[in-house]
């Protein structure tokens, strides 16, 4: 009989497996000055311009206050903004700003060229596989931040 230390952890795989993808493609950005996270945020906002930090987060799959944490050095650098809504001034806005629409123009080859060497040494058909079913994932009705 295996006890719970000898099973495998589907969160410890997971995560293995995250670490090592994200420091790829953390090195792919490099040359523009830019980690996988912050150029996900960039791109999500790039498509949609502006976001609450909630919807932000929300769409990225992040808490609230890591979002925010992640969105500190990309204020600092001018590539977005965060301001008070005009709609309701306890939420907070973040747009996209023209230096942060270059950047993340900018490492989009960079971006391609890591997905193209994961697609071509795991498969083209297995990372959509892949991603399906780490998309799937998110449908198991976990509620990692309800309170």
């Amino acid at each position: 009989m295996q006890t719970d230390l000898e099973n495998p952890c589907n969160c410890l795989a997971l995560r293995k497996a995250s670490r090592y993808l994200t420091a790829a493609y953390d090195k792919a950005l490099g040359p523009v000055g830019l980690r996988t996270t912050q150029f996900s945020i960039l791109r999500k906002l790039r498509a949609q311009s502006e976001l609450t930090i909630t919807s932000l987060a929300e769409q990225i799959f992040m808490d609230r206050t890591t979002m925010a944490t992640n969105l500190k050095p990309l204020v600092r650098e001018g590539l977005v903004t965060v301001e008070p809504s005009t709609a309701d001034r306890r939420a907070r806005v973040v747009s996209i700003t023209p230096d942060g629409l270059a950047r993340v123009d900018a490492a989009l080859p960079l971006w391609r060229a890591a997905q193209a060497r994961f697609e071509d040494t795991l498969g083209v058909d297995e990372a959509a596989r892949l991603r399906a079913s780490l998309g799937a994932v998110l449908d198991t009705g976990f509620q990692p931040w309800a309170e």
